[in-house]
């Protein structure tokens, strides 16, 4: 069905037309002017990710539930790293004619699966026409109490590195994803040449389907923020690692005023995406630390938490922070130190 078939409030009213608010917080939702929400005694987190066809997703390769449910996880993720509780969504769509209303739906039940996972109200967003194809706005709102708020700026000298779950692949299965891309648009230019028709071309994925589900199924880290809190463990500071571990960690130091020392052979890397750096001929250490899109949280801890934190399914300690005069720090596996150097994303690329 074309948009243009039952318009944009026909469009809303039909991807919204589900929804029931399950927290408290939740006044109001879908249906009028704005959403009406009420936080008498906590402090409100609110957080917004803009997400463009061809710059952060590419539909040659993600179909457009999973779009939705990783566009959804990137904004949960940044409220757990602030130690805070997701409850509110709202989401805008920027929606070029190529999009049929079973298309947006198919993007919207995505989103409806990662809310529900994290007990999380849609309620409100807007809809608008695009030239360029589609566009995702996306603003999470959570809460948390003041004292449990965890910024980036108050990691201190001994305190301890800690980054759960592994490393660098999601980044390795993009970089899977753009191979047989670049595979399957040679055999379509050679078939044009040619003038035969296009064989049938299956994408080659065996034994690396954890690097796709990495890469296309986000999955925000609240599990961890639970585990902290049942464990008495408040990080001192925390991020989520979207834009590369390496990165991130510099955002913390700079913020906080520290230096780090980070250990090689202590980063978590899975078995498949050491497999697969191997096969490209790519670095691994450098795919874990600058890759991004992982959606782990990387965080410090007090040196008095270390054995709490060495107790802790799935979080690995990595270092330790030390005085910003040391500056930032890898040692490698042999002993030998290196600048930890940021190379994730950035506005040039």
């Amino acid at each position: 069905m074309e948009i243009a078939k039952i318009g944009e409030f026909g469009l809303i009213d039909r991807l919204t037309k589900d929804f029931k608010p399950q927290n408290e917080s939740t006044k109001y939702g879908v249906g009028d002017d704005c959403a009406v929400l009420s936080y008498p005694d906590k402090e409100v987190l609110i957080t917004t990710d803009l997400l463009m066809e061809g710059v952060h997703f590419d539909l040659t390769y993600i179909d457009l539930q999973h779009l939705g449910y990783k566009a959804a996880m990137v904004n949960i993720s940044d409220i757990f790293a602030m130690n805070g509780t997701p409850r509110q969504m709202t989401v805008s769509l920027a929606i070029s004619k190529r999009f049929s209303v079973e298309d947006i739906e198919q993007l919207y039940n995505g989103i409806q699966l990662a809310c529900e996972k994290w007990n999380i109200d849609i309620v409100g967003g807007d809809t608008t026409s695009s030239y360029t194809g589609l566009a995702i706005s996306i603003t999470c709102i959570g809460e948390a109490d003041k004292d449990d708020i965890v910024y980036r700026n108050g990691a201190h000298d001994t305190d301890l590195i800690c980054v759960s779950g592994d490393l660098g692949a999601a980044y390795m299965g993009l970089q899977l994803l753009e191979r047989e891309k670049s595979v399957y648009y040679q055999m379509v230019e050679e078939a044009k040449k040619s003038g035969k028709t296009l064989p049938d071309f299956q994408p080659d994925f065996s034994g690396k389907e954890y690097l796709l589900q990495r890469q296309l199924q986000a999955e925000a880290r609240g599990d961890i923020i639970q585990r902290l809190r049942e464990a008495g463990i408040r990080p001192t500071a925390m991020m989520d690692v979207s834009d590369g571990l390496s990165s991130e960690l510099r955002h913390i130091c700079k913020q906080s005023g520290v230096g780090c020392r980070v250990f090689e052979k202590n980063l978590p890397i899975d078995y498949q995406t050491a497999v697969m750096a191997e096969e490209m001929n790519m670095n691994v250490t450098t795919c874990a630390l600058n890759g991004g899109e992982d959606y782990e949280l990387v965080f410090t801890v007090p040196i008095g938490d270390r054995e709490k934190v060495e107790d802790m399914e799935d979080v690995r300690l990595i270092g330790y922070i030390t005085d910003q005069k040391y500056g930032h720090i890898l040692v490698s596996r042999d002993g030998q130190e290196f600048e930890l150097k940021a190379q994730g994303w950035n506005f040039d690329q």
